[in-house]
């Protein structure tokens, strides 16, 4: 029951852009709009306001950002190896980041609390940290070197190196972690406005993949023959790979019980919204990453629920 009351609001965020795609209330230039907010305020505003609050002694946990962060770096970089053969180093990374992108923050925190209590929500927010920034910032700059078509290599990491510097979601946490590393505190009514706008970040994300979905629904003549397998082997990666690596790396590290239940728990959260909102910022075919981030969430209330018991 709690991994379903927590899974319950994202279906009905999802399920409520899909019915105002249907009826014609949004259309496909919403979606977009709807998505560059996201991607250049909300999430932004979200990912500074975390990394400016993040106190080294709480998330200096180096054990479980071993487990965590292994479980997660080998399944990205896995999968786009593997993948590299049938797609481009940018689409490949766009897709195959559903594989390893979990959906830390909007999920995490309250089946943290449900399992472990106030203690747990340390490990969900490492965790959001690794994901949402770490893990983020790898990814766009695996894109960007895809993206650009400079052979000599000073060139292209200077091309690289100034699309960052533009984007918005690598520029934020970063501006973040200076901010907290020299102390500085954010004024009462800014701290206010970055909650309020970041607080959207989630929300308007899963109505966003409710509207891509609800257009899809309509009808495309556009299927790779391969698309059910690859979208299947995307949810398993991230459902029972992910999970299973952690749990083998806290083992090998003899974590305590709890920092290996966390592990184990935020390894196994279905994939988060990020590489939807990469794949309509880079302009990718999204519908990949949209029917892993609604299959994995669908089947991660069994997922989850047997991983609680489990933890339990």
């Amino acid at each position: 029951m709690s991994a379903l009351a927590v899974i319950f609001p994202i279906f009905a965020l999802v399920l409520a852009g899909s019915l105002v795609r249907r009826f014609g209330v949004m259309d496909a230039r919403g979606m977009t709009e709807l998505n560059r907010f996201v991607v250049w305020l909300a999430l932004p505003a979200l990912l500074f306001d975390i990394t400016a609050h993040a106190q080294f002694s709480d998330i200096w946990r180096p054990g479980f950002v071993s487990a965590y962060g292994v479980s997660v770096a080998a399944v990205f970089v896995f999968t786009v190896l593997f993948r590299l053969k049938d797609r481009p180093l940018a689409d490949a990374t766009v897709d195959d980041l559903a594989a390893a992108y979990g959906n830390v923050g909007f999920m995490g925190f309250p089946v943290m609390a449900a399992v472990l209590g106030a203690p747990g929500l340390i490990p969900a927010t490492i965790a959001t940290l690794i994901s949402g920034c770490a893990l983020f910032a790898a990814a766009v700059v695996t894109i960007e070197t895809g993206l650009q078509m400079e052979p000599r290599l000073l060139r292209l990491a200077l091309k690289v190196g100034r699309s960052l510097l533009r984007n918005p979601l690598i520029v934020a946490p970063l501006a973040g972690l200076l901010a907290a590393a020299a102390g500085l505190s954010i004024p009462e009514p800014a701290e206010k406005a970055l909650k309020m706008l970041g607080g959207t970040a989630s929300p308007c994300a899963l109505i966003t993949i409710g509207l891509f979905l609800g257009a899809r629904v309509e009808g495309s003549d556009r299927r790779a023959p391969d698309e059910a397998a690859v979208t299947a082997a995307l949810v398993a990666l991230k459902l029972v790979l992910q999970p299973t690596i952690a749990l083998g790396v806290a083992m090998a590290l003899r974590l305590p019980s709890p920092m290996t239940r966390a592990a184990v728990l935020l390894a196994a959260m279905p994939t988060g919204t990020g590489p939807f909102m990469l794949a309509e910022f880079y302009g990718r075919e999204a519908r990949l990453t949209s029917k892993t981030i609604l299959i994995s969430t669908v089947a991660s209330a069994a997922s989850l629920s047997a991983c609680i018991a489990l933890a339990r």
